[in-house]
Order: structure tokens, then C-alpha cells, then sequence
């Protein structure tokens, strides 16, 4: 424990450069902004900024992107609650009491428990973050390649279960990510495979190009041909200035256990593979309506309606942080653009981690301490500023993002290839939205699936070709047969949705 408190002053520290505290800033800033703009979204914004990170001292740019990772939780609560639109898709069980509360004239007080929620619960997160994530790095140790096989399995089987209604549609996308991670050389021989005589694509295809154009360049596209335009004109008149915006004591003591519980259950729900803050907002509110003793009020403008999903998705961004930075699993769309943004500054979390670069590892931990502050003292002054944002045509954003994009992703290797892989997979990304067919799984699948593949033939090289190696250790059966539990679930949901005629 005093190991643990050392590093984390250690992490502390690093914030005390300049640098790394107007990144922690910016971060926040841009995660809130990119909140409060529906249709963007931190996996979209993250994505585009990659090719702005390379060549960043890696600190810096990591804390930016957390603090939009994190940041885009929090504007989303201003549109849910002013215009029964989430900005973020975290915030749609927000909506549900928040909505009813500012028709009612209350949006000040919603907005306001919002942001003391989400700060409460983001550095709860972050403090079980801090004591769960060394340990459970240092068990990562023992793991060889069966384990980490049987890892990347059950986050690939969580990813594809949890995203979307239909399982058969995650895992056509699971599937084309795997065949699309096996491009280039063969990861133990080193032979070509899938290259069709292009030089180019010896390397495989490069993973940033690939998400800018599956995230921000398809988000584009899709807005600009169905010509979904950002809302705002129309707005339930509210008083939002600087003293209408912070809840009475009252209506804090009365959330108090709604506050704890959710936060549990967002930090537990944001560890699980596939889950996401989505998933933890709406499990929070499902049961606070559940435990309480008049349930039909939740949905005309209850306080605990709102207290409860923006405790549970902001716990859950930390939560999510547990199995990126500990064994190098991202566990959603956005984690895995994350760590595509570690790779690509040179940076493996996982394991050793915390032992072979700990001022990185715990100044990312330390930052979101001061950027949870820094997002309470932004949702409380700055909501006047957000709500004008509301009001931003849509065509200023379809020039500036596409312009960015190709500038960004020519810029980091000055590859006309990677400016075609982008094109490409922005109209895989439209094909998506348009068919519902959830990205998370090709992401995860596109990033992991080199290393899962050469976890794979290790393993069976040790095991003389044999499979059942995967069920012979206590830690990789645990993980299959859970993957196996996963994936019947999520079928067994699918087919039942169909009968009904979901």
C-alpha cells in the first residue's frame, strides 16, 4: 500500500510540469466540447487526433486523450437534460428524469447533480483503480500463451455479445477484423499473406488510418448524405447562469446511497470486456428503480433518475482503465483506440507496465484526479458557452473534421496507401451505421488479432497441435468456459428478440 501511495505522489509529481497539466486541461476541455456536439462522440474525436499524437512525449499526449475519454461522459449530460438528446451515448439513461426536470424549470439543478455525481464517482473509480490495477498487473506475470489466448478470446466473445442487439451482426464484424489482422506477414515465418503482390501492404494494414476512417471520417459521411444536423434551435427556457446550476444539500443527501451504489456498479460493469458506460448507465438507473420504494416516479423527474446513470458512467471510465493498463486489453471501441495510440508511440501496457514505465502509468492515473476537479469547475461556469455550441451548423464540422482526417493521416508515415485505407474504411464505417452493425468488435479484433494469433500458435506449438491445452490450466479453462457462457447468452438474447420481432 505505501508502495502503491509513493508512485502515485510520483504521478502527482508529473503534473507539476507545465505541459502535462495544460494537456490534463486541454483534454478535458476537448472531452467535454466533443460531449456536449451529439453525433461525435470521445471514440471519433480520440481517433481523428491519433495522427496529431505522433511524435508526442508519451505522456502527454496520453493524458489528453484520457481526459477526452473521460470528459465526453460529462457533456453529454448537458444536452440529455436540455434536449432529450444525449451528446454521448453514456448519458441516454440520463435523459429519462433529466429531460422532465428542465421542462419542469429544474435543468440548472440536474445539470448540477450531474457533474457533483460524475466527479464523486470518477474519483472513487479512480481510487479503485489506483488499488486494484499494480496487483492485478503483477498476477498478469504468471500468464504464458494459453492464458493470454484464452484472454483475448473472452474479450473478443464480451465485445461481440454486448455491443448492439443482434450477436450475428458483432460477429460478422469480429470476423472481418480477424481477416483483416492476418494481412501481411505471416507473425511466426514472416512469409506474405493476403498482400496481393502489394509491397505496401507487407506491413499489414496500419491500424490508425483504419480507425479514423471507420470512427471520424464514416460519422461524417453518414451525417452529411442523411443530413443530420445538430440541434439547438429550440430549447425549454431555463435559467442556466452560475448560482442555478448547483443542487441544495438536500437533494446531495438524498442521493447519497444512490451516488455509492451506482459507482460500484459502474467501476464493475466498466471492468468487464464489452460493456461500456452505456451499459453502466442504464444498469444503474435500472436498479435504483428497482430498489426504490415508488419506482413509477422514475421517469417524470426524479433527482436520483440523474444521480444514478452519471454516477454509473463515470465509474466506468475508470473501470475501463483497469484491464488497458494492466494487461493490455482494451474492453470497448474507445480503450481500443487508445491503445492503438500507445502502439503507435512505442508503448505496450500490459503487465510490466507499472515496473518498466511507472512515471507514465501512474501520471495517466494521477491526471484524472485533477481532471475530475477541473470537469466539475468546467460543467458548473462553462454550461452558457456549451449550450451556444448547441446552435453550430453541421456543415462547419463536415469541412473541418474530413480536412483534419487527411491532413493527419498523410502527415504520420506520408502514405497516399494510408489515405486510401481511410476511404476505404470510412465507407465500411457508413455500411455499419447503416446496417447496425456495431464497429467495437472489428476495432478490437483489427488490433488484438496478431497477438492473439501468434498467442494461439505458440500455445499449440508447446502442446504438440494439441487444443485441449486450453483446458488444461485453471486460469485459461475459466476464461473459456466463460467465453462459451458469453456467446450462448448472447444468442439465446438475439433469437428471442427476433421472435418477438425486436
Amino acid at each position: 500500500m505505501s508502495d502503491t501511495l509513493l508512485l502515485l505522489l510520483g504521478g502527482f509529481e508529473s503534473l507539476l510540469r507545465v505541459e502535462v497539466f495544460l494537456a490534463c486541461l486541454v483534454g478535458v476541455v476537448m472531452g467535454t466540447f466533443i460531449g456536449v456536439l451529439p453525433g461525435i462522440g470521445p471514440t471519433s474525436a480520440i481517433a481523428i487526433l491519433l495522427p496529431a499524437v505522433y511524435g508526442m512525449d508519451p505522456l502527454v499526449a496520453m493524458v489528453t486523450l484520457a481526459g477526452i475519454f473521460y470528459g465526453g461522459t460529462y457533456g453529454g449530460t448537458i444536452t440529455a437534460v436540455l434536449l432529450n438528446i444525449p451528446g454521448e451515448a453514456t448519458s441516454v439513461a440520463t435523459a429519462y428524469d433529466g429531460y422532465p426536470m428542465c421542462k419542469a424549470g429544474k435543468a440548472g439543478i440536474a445539470i448540477g447533480m450531474g457533474a457533483i455525481c460524475s466527479t464523486i464517482a470518477a474519483t472513487i473509480g479512480v481510487i479503485l483503480l489506483t488499488l486494484i490495477a499494480m496487483p492485478l498487473a503483477r498476477f498478469g506475470l504468471r500468464f504464458g500463451p494459453v492464458e493470454y489466448t484464452s484472454i483475448y478470446i473472452f474479450a473478443f466473445a464480451m465485445v461481440s455479445s454486448m455491443t448492439g442487439r443482434n450477436v450475428f451482426k458483432a460477429l460478422m464484424s469480429l470476423s472481418l477484423g480477424l481477416l483483416l489482422a492476418t494481412v501481411g506477414q505471416d507473425v511466426m515465418y514472416g512469409t506474405p499473406r493476403l498482400t496481393f503482390g502489394q509491397l505496401r501492404l507487407i506491413d499489414g494494414i496500419r491500424f490508425v488510418p483504419a480507425i479514423v476512417g471507420l470512427y471520424g471520417m464514416s460519422e461524417i459521411l453518414f451525417n452529411t448524405i442523411h443530413r443530420v444536423d445538430l440541434p439547438g434551435k429550440e430549447m425549454p427556457d431555463n435559467r442556466l447562469d452560475f448560482k442555478n446550476v448547483f443542487p441544495r444539500w438536500h437533494h446531495i443527501a438524498e442521493c447519497k446511497w444512490t451516488i455509492l451504489r451506482s459507482t460500484i456498479v459502474g467501476f464493475l460493469v466498466g471492468v468487464m470486456p464489452g460493456a461500456g458506460g452505456t451499459i453502466a448507465g442504464l444498469l444503474g438507473y435500472d436498479i435504483e428503480k428497482l430498489l426504490s420504494k415508488d419506482p413509477d416516479k422514475y421517469g417524470t423527474g426524479v433527482i436520483q433518475g440523474v444521480a444514478a446513470p452519471e454516477s454509473a458512467n463515470s465509474a466506468s471510465s475508470a473501470g475501463a482503465l483497469v484491464p488497458l493498463l494492466s494487461l493490455g486489453i482494451p474492453g470497448s471501441g474507445t480503450t481500443a483506440v487508445m491503445l492503438g495510440a500507445f502502439v503507435l508511440l512505442g508503448v505496450r501496457p500490459g503487465p510490466r507496465f507499472f515496473t518498466t514505465q511507472p512515471e507514465l502509468a501512474w501520471g495517466i492515473i494521477a491526471s484524472m484526479y485533477l481532471g475530475n476537479v477541473l470537469l466539475l469547475i468546467l460543467n458548473t461556469t462553462l454550461i452558457p458557452l456549451f449550450v451556444t455550441l448547441l446552435r453550430i451548423s453541421h456543415k462547419a464540422i463536415s469541412i473541418v473534421v474530413p480536412t483534419l482526417c487527411f491532413i493527419g493521416i498523410y502527415s504520420v508515415h506520408r502514405s497516399m496507401t494510408d489515405v486510401w485505407v481511410m476511404m476505404v474504411f470510412a465507407l465500411v464505417g457508413y455500411v455499419f451505421k447503416l446496417r447496425g452493425i456495431p464497429g467495437a468488435p472489428l476495432v478490437l479484433a483489427l488490433l488484438l488479432g496478431g497477438s492473439m494469433e501468434f498467442s494461439l500458435r505458440q500455445s499449440l506449438v508447446l502442446s504438440a497441435g494439441s487444443p485441449l491445452v486450453f483446458f488444461s490450466k485453471p486460469i485459461s479453462l475459466l476464461f473459456v468456459i466463460a467465453s462459451i457462457l458469453v456467446v450462448v447468452m448472447a444468442f439465446v438474447r438475439t433469437l428471442r428478440s427476433r421472435k418477438r420481432g425486436l
